[in-house]
């Protein structure tokens, strides 16, 4: 069996035949301003989240709410629940 490699349950084959979608459809002059602006999009979106971040965290210090304790809390409920779906996935697999 071989394996290949995904990105976000995508396989290559998959994100070949998206790319020769985008060229046919916008033609390959617009494809590195849509790559652009794309990538504008997500830097701004990771500057917002960035910003509400530091903002949580300042009014969680000025309230004196230790965030720490929910963050531990928070990521271990996260870890149990992913090991729980790995577990599912994983039978999943062993069947097919």
């Amino acid at each position: 069996m071989i394996l290949q490699s995904t990105f976000l349950f995508i396989g290559t084959t998959e994100i070949m035949f998206i790319l020769l979608i985008v060229v046919m459809v916008f033609g390959a002059d617009k494809v590195p301003d849509i790559a652009k602006g794309l990538g504008k999009g997500m830097r701004t979106l990771k500057d917002a989240t960035n910003d509400l971040k530091s903002e949580i965290t300042k009014s969680a210090d000025k309230n004196g709410i230790n965030t720490s304790e929910y963050t531990k809390t928070f990521t271990e409920e996260v870890k149990k629940v992913k090991d729980e779906v790995e577990d599912a996935v994983g039978s999943v697999k062993r069947k097919m």
